[in-house]
């Protein structure tokens, strides 16, 4: 490996990096983009339970919203059961942007390296073909220079496109499952919503 990244000259190491912070960012995203983190199972029964029970206390509801995603919209739900339909659901949606918002962290950058990692390798690219314009002359040609300045060029062009392959699937990836996250969590405070709705018809 130290070979190859010898051969391919010091362009490489911007793909070095730029490889670092992709696989740094993609496990983040697998570990924070669990269903079990986002959603635990049975919490909209849960939530329902507890407002059957008249047990939506400020400190239960509390409780609810640091668990999850989820927890946290549905105890937004709760919170603001006693106020008019149309300051309750401004109170979701505000909920709702800041989750989004969070779920899609990290993702712009994902989608910016699927970008910029090619535009890096034809850097590159254009080093290795200065490296062998330099080393020709007209007389008399380095072999060694010049197979140099092949390879600076070949290993940035591979690099590049190697490592915004997978940037972009996982970008692709992660943000089908986010949008999959806050359809569900959408629904389910819909449902409460309108549970809450029918139970204070004024």
């Amino acid at each position: 490996m130290l070979d190859i990244i010898q051969a391919a000259g010091w362009p490489i190491w911007l793909l070095v990096a730029t490889s670092v912070i992709t696989l740094a960012i993609i496990i983040e995203r697998f570990l924070a983009l669990r269903t079990s983190q986002i959603m635990p199972p049975g919490l909209p029964e849960q939530v329902l339970e507890l407002m059957r029970r008249q047990q939506d206390e400020p400190d239960a509801i509390l409780r609810l919203a640091r668990r999850s995603p989820m927890g946290r919209i549905l105890a937004e739900v709760a919170a603001q059961r006693h106020q008019e339909d149309a300051w309750r659901l401004s109170a979701i949606e505000e909920t709702g942007r800041d989750i989004s918002w969070r779920l899609n962290r990290y993702l712009p950058a994902l989608a910016t390296i699927s970008v910029i990692a090619p535009l890096l390798g034809l850097f590159g690219t254009v080093v290795g073909m200065i490296e062998i314009f330099g080393a020709y002359t007209p007389n008399s040609g380095d072999p060694s220079l010049l197979a140099h300045g092949i390879s600076i060029a070949l290993y940035n062009t591979g690099f590049g496109i190697l490592i915004a392959v997978p940037a972009l699937a996982f970008h692709r990836y992660f943000r089908s499952r986010v949008d999959y996250f806050l359809h569900t969590m959408e629904r389910e405070a819909g449902t409460l919503n309108r549970l809450i709705s029918r139970r204070n018809p004024s």
